[in-house]
């Protein structure tokens, strides 16, 4: 029996020496590092891919308004119906940006004509916009640094 016991007893190292456990802890470190930094911009894009997506779905309820009256809505509120003038309801609930600390901004020409709409998203990734401002009445501006996803009017 005492002869197994010998084979199995290493010889010289027990251990880790303090520099393999350093550099392999650094190793780690950089890799956790890199991984959130990718994590992070994964999510930005993807909040950015959903408001680009909120935006084509408002654009065709405002475009289905201007079908029934031939004008667009006055204004527009998060979380409430899109309604028509009358009674129409072309979206149940106006989807609100993913992370709550952006607006959605709605800006439609002349009072009684409402024949022009501009609706702008603030990007999270900068230059993954088509628009350089938030967009002036009925004409959205684009352009520069592009920190913002605009649709307009297509009547």
């Amino acid at each position: 029996m005492a002869m197994v016991f010998k084979i199995f007893m290493k010889r010289g190292r027990q251990g880790f020496t303090l520099l393999e456990l350093l550099v392999t802890i650094s190793i780690i470190g950089i890799l956790i590092g890199v991984g959130s930094v990718s994590f992070s911009t994964a999510q930005k894009r993807g909040r950015d891919s959903r408001r680009q997506a909120d935006m084509k779905a408002m654009q065709t309820s405002l475009e289905q308004c201007y079908a029934l009256d031939t004008r667009y809505p006055a204004s527009v509120t998060e979380g409430s119906a899109l309604t028509c003038f009358g009674t129409a309801v072309t979206m149940n609930s106006v989807p609100s940006d993913p992370k709550d600390t952006y607006v959605y901004t709605y800006t439609v020409n002349a009072a009684a004509i409402k024949t022009s709409y501009c609706l702008c998203a603030l990007m999270e990734t900068v230059g993954s916009g088509n628009a350089n401002t938030a967009g002036a009445v009925g004409v959205c501006a684009l352009g520069g640094t592009k920190n913002y996803f605009c649709v307009s009017n297509q009547q």
